[in-house]
């Protein structure tokens, strides 16, 4: 009888575990998660600003 009370005991945790484990998984946000200026977009803007400083340079000689 103690081991037949024991497997139904161990069963119920076993489950328990797989079914929290199951519900704890993160969902899909949707949408577009809001994300700040990365590195890439930092030597994009630095690289305009550097040209379009050169282009008023040029045009100040003329």
């Amino acid at each position: 009888m103690k081991s037949w009370l024991k497997i139904i005991v161990v069963t119920i945790v076993i489950s328990f575990i797989v079914i929290q484990a199951i519900h704890a998984q993160p969902g899909n946000p949707g949408g577009d998660p809001d994300v700040p200026l990365g590195g890439i977009e930092w030597l994009l803007a630095a690289g305009a600003a550097f040209g379009a400083k050169k282009w008023l340079d040029r045009n100040k000689k003329r």
